[in-house]
């Protein structure tokens, strides 16, 4: 065995983290970015989904990559890439340039993600494997507490004054270790039956997917153009060409982007079912909580990140407590346990930010975020030994690259169609909280109750919520100085209220969401996994 397999699995866990942590640290910097550079809301959408997005059309190809041309040099490759994209965040004058390089961070995090678990898989025996997988684990689970606390962290303390910046500038001295200690320590490695690169798969499969993506990202803030039906419309015959070409590849020299046959497996089949739907639902649930949190009730981005600890700690503890012990007992009884924690914790942080309006508090949200933690840790390790569990060696390799992207997929998803739900909510419901809030306040005139409520109305319903419309700066031109307090108060409880309402509502279609992913776990195999092959 390589004696420095330790030291080398240091630098895989590094990397893991910074592209984990990244994934996870830009939802509390969210509001910071749209205030400094003016991002709409389909740009916070395009900032999430398209690193998600780039880095899972890819993920298969990069595992590829580094079976074809070795794995040590495709992680320095994605590890190089990814601290340059950084670089590139942190240097973004305006929004455009901010998503281009978030879309080269995924770009480069699909070469060196795929190389981890492949490198541990030939790095290690096979009786050290379960301890290298278990450590594996933890530092996925350290990276979730570690992304809204370290981000909000940095936001609020702002280092050197750079602000949000310093969420991606953080990448640049981990990303040079892990250059350093790879080279040093990795040995290389590639696949002695290495296929050839599936090209004409690749772009199939990336312009199926931005032709379903681009129009559930951009479609609602552009009311729909003709171009986001027909891109929806067109999405369908591409993906069906892909699968006529793989079909095709496998018969012509057995090397297709996609094992199409893997999808015969039940257990495979309907696991990535589960696992496109139930992605979906905690990344579109963050992005509108930390939305709700900062732009509604004006909480920090730590104080928003701190809140998120209770769930971040659940997913590992819960996690490897049910893959050692409740899967192997319970099977798939284990994994609908955790949807409906999930379903029950979303629901009760519905009902709690409705009752508790704006004078909620982190320690209110501890029980609900006890519950969607646990739930992911039940459901999701579990559903990825049991995915895997029928799927023979030899295509182990393409089975764990479509998990993987179909979970980036899912998320992305999540992202563009709930934090829709979200923003279409806000703007139907800023009139009626209008409505209710200005007659209570007394100190308000008559006539300038209707213009109190065009300027909510006005400034929840735009794109970019940072600004203030006309309607606001005519009001604040035409009141006296006396009346301004009052006004601005009357704003102020109307935007809380409407921000209150609002995710309540987006939080009962999320929670909606996690039916149809209970009803898919009744497709998998019944049976229960041995101890043994959990070890």
């Amino acid at each position: 065995m390589d004696p420095k397999r330790w030291l080398a699995l240091t630098v895989l866990l590094v990397a893991t983290f910074m592209d984990l942590l990244d994934a996870n640290i830009i939802t509390v910097a969210i509001p910071s970015i749209q205030r400094d550079l003016g991002a709409s809301a389909v740009a916070v959408q395009a900032m999430t989904a398209g690193y998600t997005l780039s880095f899972a059309v890819l993920l298969i190809t990069g595992g590829r990559l580094g079976d074809i041309f070795g794995r040590k040099r495709m992680f320095l490759t994605g590890v190089a890439g990814f601290v340059v994209a950084s670089a590139l965040c942190a240097a973004a004058q305006n929004t455009e340039m901010l998503v281009a390089s978030r879309a080269l961070q995924g770009l480069a995090a699909a070469i060196m993600v795929p190389q981890v678990l492949a490198l541990i898989h030939v790095t290690f025996a096979p009786q050290e494997v379960g301890r290298v997988v278990s450590l594996y684990a933890s530092m996925i689970g350290l990276a979730i507490v570690s992304g809204p606390v370290v981000g909000g962290a940095l936001v609020d303390w702002s280092p050197l004054g750079l602000g949000w910046r310093s969420i991606f500038v953080v990448n640049l001295p981990v990303g040079v270790a892990a250059l350093i200690g790879a080279w040093k320590w990795m040995r290389e490695s590639n696949s002695p039956h290495a296929k050839r690169l599936d090209i004409i798969g690749m772009l199939l499969a990336i312009v199926g997917l931005l032709l379903l993506m681009l129009p559930l990202t951009l479609g609602r803030e552009l009311d729909w153009p003709l171009w986001s039906i027909v891109a929806l419309v067109a999405a369908a015959p591409v993906i069906a060409l892909f699968v006529v070409y793989e079909r095709h590849k496998t018969r012509k020299d057995g090397s297709p982007l996609v094992t199409l046959s893997l999808f015969k497996v039940r257990a495979f089949g309907a696991g990535i079912g589960v696992q496109l739907l139930f992605s979906a639902i905690p990344a579109g649930f963050f992005l509108s909580w930390t939305l709700y949190l900062q732009g509604g009730l004006g909480w920090s981005a730590l104080h928003t990140g701190l809140t998120a600890i209770p769930f971040s700690i659940c997913v590992p503890l819960v996690g490897g407590l049910a893959v050692r012990k409740l899967f192997p007992l319970y099977g798939r009884y284990c994994l609908m346990a955790g949807a409906l924690s999930m379903l029950a914790g979303i629901a009760s942080y519905a009902w709690m930010a409705r009752h508790e309006g704006a004078d909620i508090t982190s320690w209110h949200a501890i029980p609900s975020m006890l519950l969607l933690g646990s739930g992911m840790g039940l459901l999701m390790p579990p559903l990825t030994a049991l995915v895997l569990r029928e799927v023979t060696p030899q295509e182990a390799g393409a089975a764990s690259g479509i998990i993987n992207a179909t979970g980036q997929l899912g998320a992305a998803l999540g992202v563009a169609v709930i934090s829709g739900v979200f923003f279409s909510a806000l703007a139907s419901n800023a009139g009626p909280e209008a409505d209710r809030v200005v007659p209570a306040v007394r100190a308000v005139a008559p006539q300038q109750a209707e213009a109190v409520k065009t300027c909510a109305t006005d400034s929840l319903g735009q794109d970019d919520l940072s600004k203030v419309p006309r309607s606001c700066t005519e009001l604040a031109e035409n009141g006296d100085r006396g009346s301004q307090g009052v006004v601005s108060g009357a704003l102020g409880e109307i935007r809380a209220k409407t921000f209150v309402s609002t995710y309540s509502e987006t939080l009962y279609w999320a929670a909606g969401g996690l039916v149809p992913v209970t009803g898919l776990l009744f497709l998998l195999p019944h049976h229960r996994v041995r101890r043994e092959e959990m070890a």
